[in-house]
């Protein structure tokens, strides 16, 4: 990774954990003059271990923080101290788009740029080139700095706490379909049957497509009725396997839903 428009470039990545320290490190290694904090990992090569969030945000321009949610809002308010008015504040953890906006307010309070980054794909392998959506004020500019050094940036024309939202649909899907085979195959494995059953998902994915979408919303309300007895008793089946039928029954209960009010 090179850059020439961004050489020079000044940034704090708060939260040196797999994720902020794989960024950091690409980082440091594309030009950029980096320094770290973290109460609990030291930073890796390339990146100027720092003393607190305030410490570590004094004099960049660019604050990446990739700590936690839990944390978020408080490395903020720690980090106000070191910034100048012409830093932008990044925030990269996963987090509701409430919190997102609320970060985005208390910036803008402070009179500093805000920015809302959600991390689309798992960064280890990746780094600074992990898929990135970013709403917010500071969208454009976050882009406009990180991407010289080889971040893929998708802009969201749209407020604080869009990218987030984004994020937080598709792991609606994704994580739930993530759920959804482990606790089929624990099934399987408790009945004996595993490698033939993940033969079956694999088919299933692999298939997938477009219609495989409007299949499954539109036979979802139309046999809501039937499949709610159908999920019942795979929800008894797993009971008497000894597998907690977690995703099971809230497949039953959503079909519910979807079936409306009883008559």
């Amino acid at each position: 990774m090179e850059s020439v428009a961004t050489e020079g470039l000044r940034v704090a990545v708060l939260g040196l954990g797999e994720a902020g320290g794989a960024i950091a490190g690409d980082l440091a290694a594309a030009g950029a003059h980096v320094r770290g904090f973290d109460p609990k990992v030291q930073a890796p090569p390339g990146v100027v271990d720092t003393g607190g969030d305030a410490e570590a945000v004094l004099g960049c321009d660019l604050v990446l923080s990739v700590n936690s949610a839990s944390d978020a809002v408080d490395a903020l308010r720690a980090g106000l101290a070191g910034t100048s008015p012409d830093c932008l504040w990044a925030d990269l953890n996963t987090a509701s788009p409430a919190l997102k906006r609320r970060l985005g307010e208390i910036a803008a309070g402070a009179g500093i740029g805000f920015a809302d980054v959600s991390l689309m794909a798992t960064v280890p392998g990746r780094g600074l080139r992990t898929p990135m959506l970013v709403s917010g004020p500071g969208a454009e500019r976050y882009a406009a700095l990180l991407g010289p050094l080889g971040a893929h940036v998708e802009v969201l024309d749209g407020p604080a706490g869009l990218a987030a939202e984004r994020k937080l649909l598709r792991s609606v899907f994704y994580k739930g379909l993530a759920a959804a085979v482990v606790e089929a195959l624990d099934a399987a494995r408790a009945a004996g049957c595993e490698d033939w059953l993940r033969e079956v998902i694999a088919e299933e994915l692999t298939r997938a497509g477009g219609a495989t979408v409007d299949r499954m919303v539109d036979g979802s309300h139309r046999h809501a009725a039937r499949r709610i007895v159908e999920m019942q008793a795979a929800a008894d089946m797993l009971d008497d396997l000894d597998v907690p039928p977690l995703v099971s029954t809230a497949s039953r209960d959503v079909l519910r839903r979807l079936s409306g009010p009883p008559k």
